[in-house]
């Protein structure tokens, strides 16, 4: 049975994290944009990763240019945005595609696993999230208008 364990990020530096390093933690994967109106969950984001953190939780943010180009910076630039604007603390990686042709093999995965409305595949815009358990399973997907702390008590079961 394939789990997140099966996969690999990369950091924005070029290295590669072997995702197997993240069993054993709970997990929320989320495909971001520094331009888009869901812009300001970053800040939701790093308060739920802040929150649990010390209980075996992470967020891992994947920058994504697909929807309107509303993340055309550089690695640098995301980065730098997001920390002088939101305090991001958790891993940001590489800058990645979600549907088509070039999508990540790990979102491809994800959305296999946990298909969207009406059993759609594909991710429809910026700031989809995944929760992934322990185990490295992916229990639910949540939309983009889902705000980070309306999941944290799908977390807190995990945890």
């Amino acid at each position: 049975m394939t789990t997140i364990a099966d996969f690999s990020a990369e950091l924005p530096n070029g290295a590669e994290i072997d995702l197997a390093e993240k069993l054993g933690k709970v997990l929320l994967v989320v495909n971001t944009a520094s331009k888009c109106g869901f812009t300001p969950q970053y800040d939701g984001l790093e308060k739920i990763f802040q929150k649990y953190a010390d209980q075996g939780f992470e967020v891992l943010g994947f920058p994504c240019n697909q929807f309107g180009g509303q993340e055309p910076g550089t690695a640098d630039e995301i980065e730098q945005f997001c920390k002088v604007n939101f305090g991001v603390t958790f891993p940001l990686m590489k800058k990645v595609e979600v549907n088509g042709t070039g999508a990540s093999p790990l979102f491809d995965w994800m959305k296999k696993e946990a298909p969207g409305l009406m059993g759609s595949k594909a991710i429809k815009w910026n700031f989809t999230k995944f929760l992934i358990n322990r185990e490295g399973k992916v229990v639910r997907r949540y939309g983009p208008s889902d705000r980070p702390q309306a999941i944290a008590k799908d977390i807190e079961k995990l945890l």
